[in-house]
């Protein structure tokens, strides 16, 4: 059974958790350097997605001056492609379609057609953002 946790960046012992699996797959897996992965954390909305007590994926999403901006979603290397990306996407945008804002997020190469499943469309070119290349997203 899946559950969704929201939560504020002062709830340390699960933005640790959070943090845990975002260093896992942003800055151990895909090299990011690790000073680039946290910022913005204060002002974000976080989600984590349990399977019973383990914490195997995390989402975020923080209002910038173009809209709301969908960012840090990762799931843990043993538990990708059961769906688990589309449960935790979902519950972020329960949040945040009925603000009358643009959704964005800036989306790796690779989880472009995950997005495009969901209801965004790519606007504009390629871009490098932390070494990998990125589409900017929106949501139709």
């Amino acid at each position: 059974m899946f559950i969704v946790k929201r939560f504020g960046f002062t709830d340390t012992e699960l933005a640790e958790q959070a943090f845990a699996i975002r260093k896992t797959v942003f800055v151990e897996e895909q090299g990011v350097d690790a000073t680039l992965e946290y910022d913005h954390e204060e002002e974000a909305h976080h989600y984590l997605l349990f399977l019973g007590e383990k914490a195997i994926a995390t989402a975020r999403w923080r209002e910038t001056d173009k809209g709301i901006k969908l960012e840090r979603f990762a799931v843990l290397p043993s538990f990708r492609n059961r769906g688990i990306g589309e449960i935790i996407l979902q519950e972020v945008l329960k949040d945040v379609t009925l603000s009358g804002r643009l959704i964005y997020l800036h989306a790796q190469v690779n989880a472009v057609s995950f997005y495009e499943r969901n209801g965004f469309s790519k606007d504009g070119p390629m871009f490098t953002e932390a070494g990998i290349n990125h589409f900017v997203m929106k949501r139709l």
